[in-house]
């Protein structure tokens, strides 16, 4: 993508499942990329991370945030609070707290340094519960009360943007709304993952017969980390300024997910355990507003989620320190 080459671009959140991707899409395309991270790891020992100026910081001090966006033409929000519904649920207030500073500073701090293009991430979790979920639907309705604090969260970053476009006449914003997103990368701790992440883990270390929440019913819109990550270039080149929803815009039951699971690993047993919560019954992701653009994703959940898994196998391993605010 030409419109990256040579530009100062920041990416927030840069070592985790959507920013290792990105980051290295644009590096591809030429853009000088600053790397911000809590996550300890050395680039030296990161391949697509050679070309890139990387930072440990914190962007709960606003301080920070100025110094990062000082010299940027483009910042790519990535940054959050990652954990699985149960986590969000027993420590509330530390997904609803941290998610706040992190897009209070930093959307505040990219405004005041003039930063021409600012995506923002925000969630699926800021939708009501539907079969579908489409974009102008949001602020008509409350967030799933299983995403009641993720949800408002996120809201109130997508909210910020909208004031200061009112306000100061800062139109290079961007806000976008992934779906279930999976791939390499993921978080794979058992105590705070999601879904994917988790029953890869389970199945690789040998959980036979691999025990799943709920009744396997619930459908998810479940999308490759790197095709979000196009997708997330995409929006700032074209210089969309409605929100997007970035998915596959298919339905996929968790059923027919450990189906899958099964294909890539013969003679897997399912457990389902009906006493644990599954959930919002359905949430896929209407993708036409974004096709309607010219974008598609590439990645099928069969090729993605057989490379997933794979991937894993091959990491396990290997001690990837992850910051995580739920055990701070």
């Amino acid at each position: 993508m030409g419109y990256f080459k040579n530009k100062n671009v920041l990416v927030t959140g840069a070592t985790g499942l959507i920013g290792r991707p990105l980051v290295k899409l644009l590096v591809e395309a030429g853009a000088y990329v600053s790397a911000v991270s809590l996550d300890n790891f050395k680039e030296k020992d990161e391949p697509d991370f050679q070309k890139v100026k990387f930072v440990f910081g914190d962007l709960r001090d606003f301080n920070f945030c100025q110094s990062m966006t000082e010299s940027c033409e483009i910042v790519f929000h990535l940054a959050g609070i990652k954990g699985s519904p149960m986590m969000t649920r027993k420590q509330p207030s530390t997904f609803f707290v941290n998610t706040l500073m992190f897009n209070l500073n930093l959307i505040e701090a990219a405004r005041r340094n003039k930063v021409k293009n600012f995506l923002y991430t925000s969630s699926v979790g800021v939708y009501s519960p539907s079969d579908v979920l489409y974009e102008d639907s949001v602020w008509k309705s409350m967030p799933s009360p299983n995403d009641r604090f993720a949800g408002w969260a996120k809201r109130m970053g997508e909210l910020q943007l909208e004031a200061a476009q009112i306000e100061y006449g800062w139109n290079g914003t961007h806000i976008v709304r992934p779906s279930n997103v999976y791939g390499p990368w993921d978080n794979f701790d058992l105590k705070t993952s999601m879904v994917i992440p988790s029953l890869i883990a389970k199945a690789a270390l040998g959980e036979n017969p691999l025990r799943v929440w709920g009744d396997g019913s619930s459908v998810r819109d479940f999308i490759h980390a790197n095709d979000v990550a196009r997708a997330m270039m995409f929006v700032v080149e074209k210089n969309i300024n409605e929100p997007v929803n970035i998915g596959s815009g298919v339905g996929l039951s968790i059923k027919d997910l450990t189906l899958e699971l099964q294909r890539i690993k013969p003679g897997l047993k399912i457990e389902w355990d009906v006493s644990k919560p599954k959930g919002d019954e359905v949430r896929i992701l209407d993708m036409t507003r974004l096709r309607n653009y010219g974008f598609t994703s590439s990645i099928t959940i069969e090729e993605g989620l057989r490379k997933t898994y794979t991937w894993y196998v091959d990491n396990k391993s290997k001690n990837f320190k992850r910051y995580d605010a739920f055990s701070e």
